[in-house]
């Protein structure tokens, strides 16, 4: 019986802050008992059970009695703040990362991912055996660790979503063909489980894996009386495929909100356990949603609480302040942990960090942040909370050069960043001064110190003729180019998400790349996705090409594409960026000059978010 202080959940969310052992230490400590005070339970990251099974290096693991006391503490350290704690246990059967060493591979079937991957075993009696005692050594570990649940993977594409999906089982004994055999793996796991500990279980399934000839709703609904009729607990309806479609399990911004919503009350309306309703949950009026118009049992809350880790605090109103927002990007949650850095978040900035909190200043001091970016902005609020005065200078609007990251397709959730450092800084009750700051202006107000966060602006390559051009403000509706033929210099992030919008507005689209390699910088997901929209659309890219002369309608390029492309409306140039500076050398050494973010060094909204956050935690 599933009985917590509040619906809220935090999911089961990959952190990726283990050393290569396995083991908890002080980071999963600091994150999860930052994020647990407000919420009725806290899953943990999945736990591997299985030092061959691993999905990540930096996993955390369940499968040996020496993680016992480093789990047990953790989970001691998250009841003290009133929330009760769930073990999420996984096999990932195929799905097992094939870059870690000693990894094995094994499935119902013998088939790779479609979308890559090693070649599993198909499995035999021994195998299935051997994943029975796997999870029931894992799950009495997690009762010995004092966890209060245990959640079974049985969605995502997982090794039990390969048994039950006909897309993947390709079986001919008693456990492939029909649906009831399908399940019978699964159904053989959770009854040892079952009977070996004493603990409430809770199945997470993919209501819809969102392929054709895979898991969907009605075979679920059926599956998901068995669950309660064989004893489970409660059942956790998410979406998708981490193998065949990756955005829905990531819930993506590029997909549509509501889905795994409407898949669990579908499943509710047939069972009368409890379910937890997941997915973009990331807004007060989502919750409110749920409550009202879908009446979730349980509300599992996941990247939300990364990016701010009392969103839950603040919807109760037991915290105060402006929640500061998840994007859905995957930017820095799923780039963070792929990268081997460890969950990080391209909103939060305290994400991972090695660094001890934010304190307050000993000696308030003035300070002038001159930029209204993301990153000058950043600075400005974390240079405030540590209790300095602070005067911001913004010749423009605020939010810079990220108010044009939320125009391509399917990005509007990035509107959100830009909406709250606005909304922060009134609360923060921060001076703006909407003007250009002058070195002599700056001198001439005694401040303590001067943040430069002047950004950077577009780099032009010198190519004889090239004297009229665009930039991404061909992104703004005012700027949108229509029905021409257009090239676009530069194909990393930025000119591949122009391309992808300007194909969409019916324009032909020439991409002049100078390297190898296109979209670099752009996060996976978002990569592949663009990169599939342009299939049967009027575009070209040209890589190892170079543009080398522009008369009139016509560009001239050499490379690995040689000739001329004619008859050119329009050329747009995103060939890379420089770090724009014009007051530190007017400033140095008359007054201390801090310089951050693309001014600094051309980086990323995160990198650049970051650096703010780091430079003005030391004044």
């Amino acid at each position: 019986m599933i009985e917590l202080r509040n619906p809220f959940i935090f999911a089961p969310i990959k952190l990726g802050y283990c050393t290569r052992d396995g083991y908890v230490n002080d980071k999963h400590i600091n994150f999860y008992t930052k994020r647990s005070n407000y919420l009725g339970a806290v899953t943990l990251e999945p736990l591997y059970i299985d030092k061959g099974l691993r999905e990540i290096p930096t996993q955390l693991g369940i499968d040996d009695d020496d993680k016992i006391e480093g789990l047990q503490k953790l989970v001691e350290t998250i009841h003290e703040s009133g929330a009760k704690v769930i073990a999420h246990l996984n096999h990932p059967g195929r799905m097992a990362n094939p870059k870690i060493p000693n990894n094995y591979f094994v499935s119902s079937t013998d088939k790779p991912c479609e979308n890559g991957g090693a070649a599993p075993k198909r499995m035999t009696r021994e195998d299935m055996d051997k994943v029975i005692n796997l999870f029931v050594d894992a799950a009495i570990r997690a009762q010995k660790a004092n966890f209060d649940f245990i959640e079974l993977q049985y969605g995502h594409g997982y090794l039990f979503a390969q048994f039950i999906s006909a897309f993947i089982n390709d079986r001919a004994d008693e456990y492939g063909g029909d649906f009831e055999n399908r399940i019978k793996f699964p159904l053989e796991v959770l009854q040892a489980v079952k009977k070996a500990v004493d603990l409430p279980i809770i199945v997470r399934i993919s209501g819809d894996e969102i392929i054709p000839n895979g898991i969907k709703l009605p075979e679920m609904i059926e599956f998901s009386k068995i669950l309660e009729q064989n004893g489970v607990d409660a059942i956790h309806v998410s979406a998708g495929s981490i193998c065949s479609t990756p955005p829905w399990f990531f819930q993506h911004m590029f997909i549509p909100k509501g889905k795994t919503w409407e898949l669990a009350k579908k499943i509710k309306e047939n069972i009368n356990i409890p379910v937890i309703f997941v997915g973009r949950i990331n807004s007060f009026e989502d919750i409110e949603n749920l409550k009202n118009e879908y009446s979730a049992d349980y509300i599992a809350v996941g990247r939300a609480l990364v990016a701010d880790p009392n969103f839950i605090g603040k919807y109760l109103g037991n915290e105060e302040g402006v929640v500061r927002p998840c994007l859905a990007c995957a930017a820095g949650c799923l780039g963070g942990v792929k990268s081997g850095q460890g969950l990080q978040c391209l909103a939060n900035p305290e994400v991972g960090m090695k660094t001890e909190p934010l304190e307050m200043a000993k000696e308030p001091k003035q300070y002038a942040v001159v930029g209204g970016g993301l990153a000058g902005m950043e600075a400005a609020l974390t240079l405030k909370r540590k209790g300095h005065n602070v005067d911001l200078y913004e010749k423009n609007r605020l939010g810079g050069q990220f108010n044009l990251a939320a125009l391509p397709i399917g990005k509007n959730s990035l509107s959100l960043l830009v909406d709250y450092y606005k909304k922060a800084l009134e609360h923060y009750v921060i001076n703006i001064f909407y003007q250009e700051a002058g070195s002599n202006e700056l001198l001439s107000k005694n401040y303590d110190g001067v943040v430069i966060a002047t950004g950077s602006k577009p780099f032009v390559p010198p190519v004889p003729g090239l004297d009229k051009y665009m930039w991404a403000e061909v992104l703004e509706k005012d700027n949108m180019v229509t029905n021409s033929k257009v090239v676009i210099i530069g194909g990393g992030l930025i000119g591949i998400e122009v391309a992808h919008n300007l194909v969409e507005n019916n324009n032909e689209v020439v991409i002049i790349e100078m390297l190898s390699e296109i979209a670099r910088g752009m996060e996976m997901i978002e990569k592949t996705i663009t990169l599939n929209s342009f299939k049967n659309k009027p575009v070209k890219i040209y890589t190892d090409t170079k543009v080398t002369k522009v008369e009139g309608d016509k560009v001239y390029v050499e490379g690995k594409k040689n000739g001329t492309i004619t008859g050119v409306d329009y050329i747009i140039v995103t060939a890379g960026m420089k770090s724009y500076n014009p007051l530190e050398g007017a400033l140095s050494g008359k007054i201390p000059v801090y310089v951050i973010g693309d001014a600094k060094q051309v980086g990323n909204a995160q990198t650049a978010i970051r650096d703010a956050y780091e430079v003005a935690k030391k004044l």
